[in-house]
């Protein structure tokens, strides 16, 4: 399936009318983000996407910590004007992307590619095919992918959508020829609401 109008429509009105702690994915420090990245050791320069960071606080800390290329890509205008507002300046750091990803053509390629809660909601193997030929065109021989899900223990919905929950072995199955699986944990995130959400986190390294 292609993105539609209503797919960008439905997620500006939900950024247009909520506030981070009015969201189930809002995480003050994204630790096991960044403990992947950490894990990686990659230069300051090296370029980084983060693929449906809308506005997640990653980019935040990432300029914090002095990473030099980053990029953030989302459907919603609405999410990333919202990111650059609270940047203020510092976005001026960072380059935005408004892109459904399945429609995404990328012009230049990267060193990791993140992406926490966005390809859940990809639940049709068109939709899955597509978002990875996107990621081997866009990620450089020996980069790496961070791709976080819901797991089998976590909502089989979000935001009023259907999403697709995926264990260890499904994820680690569904990567392309060429995708190496470094390691996977399983995270509870806990929601501003008081409740927990069950994640799965699995790096995985394009062959050279």
């Amino acid at each position: 399936m292609r993105s539609t109008p209503d797919s960008k429509t439905h997620w500006d009105n939900l950024y247009a009318a909520k506030q981070p702690h009015e969201v189930s994915w809002t995480q003050p420090v994204p630790t096991a983000s960044l403990n992947f990245i950490h894990s990686f050791a990659l230069p300051k320069e090296a370029p980084i996407i983060d693929i449906g960071g809308g506005d997640s606080l990653l980019v935040d800390h990432l300029l914090a910590e002095g990473y030099q290329n980053l990029t953030v890509l989302d459907i919603s205008g609405k999410a990333l004007a919202k990111a650059q507002q609270r940047l203020g300046k510092l976005s001026q750091r960072v380059r935005w992307i408004e892109a459904d990803i399945r429609e995404f053509v990328p012009d230049t390629s990267y060193a990791l590619w993140h992406d926490r809660a966005a390809f859940h909601f990809l639940t049709t193997t068109p939709d899955t095919s597509r978002y990875l030929d996107v990621t081997r065109q866009a990620l450089q021989p020996e980069g790496f992918l961070v791709l976080s899900t819901f797991s089998l223990e976590g909502p089989d919905r979000c935001s009023g959508l259907p999403v697709q929950q995926y264990s260890e072995p499904t994820l680690s199955a569904r990567m392309p020829e060429g995708f190496t699986k470094m390691r996977c944990i399983q995270q509870e995130h806990y929601t501003p609401f008081q409740t927990t959400q069950s994640f799965l986190f699995c790096a995985f390294r394009r062959a050279a």
